[in-house]
């Protein structure tokens, strides 16, 4: 997770996974790589390797690697979340005097260990309840630290948009 913005207008989270990306290139390479090498040497079986080993580690790169962007912008009383992966771009936009606050959900992983997903409570308007910021769980400390730098910045300065003018006088 990394904090790419916060000043008392703007709150940006950020979270890449740059070392899952890595891994699942690297496996595709070795595959097509392997693959390739078996082909040089006269093994047709080498051209399924290389595709299969290929595609799989490609489609995976695809499929699991996604880049999400938290942005709370008090001026435009905006809450946009936005996910990139290999294939698509998607921005989901509420407002931000909507938010009540960042939680998370945990569940339990296979093996017993607990898991966690970042989760922002809309507490009303068209899209009252909770909304996932990532659609997986994971052990590690982003979820946390995500979650916390959120709720860091509401007790701060509050989720409700400032007025530009003074407030009507009786």
């Amino acid at each position: 997770m990394k904090l790419a913005r916060n000043t008392p207008e703007q709150l940006i989270v950020e979270e890449t996974p740059w070392l899952l990306g890595i891994l699942l290139s690297v496996f595709t390479l070795i595959f097509v790589g392997a693959g390739i090498g078996l082909v040089a040497s006269g093994e047709v079986f080498g051209l399924v390797f290389a595709l299969g080993g290929g595609g799989l580690g490609g489609l995976c790169l695809a499929l699991m690697v996604q880049r999400v962007q938290v942005i709370l912008d008090r001026p435009s009383d905006a809450l946009i979340v936005r996910r990139r992966d290999l294939l698509r771009y998607i921005e989901v936009r509420h407002a931000l005097s909507d938010l009540s606050k960042a939680v998370l959900e945990e569940t339990r992983g296979s093996k017993g260990s607990t898991l966690w997903r970042p989760t922002l409570i809309l507490d009303r308007g068209m899209s009252a309840g909770a909304h996932p910021i990532v659609s997986v769980y994971t052990n590690g400390s982003s979820p946390r630290r995500m979650a916390g730098a959120i709720n860091n910045w509401l007790a701060v300065n509050g989720p409700r948009a400032r007025l530009d003018s003074a407030a009507p006088s009786a």
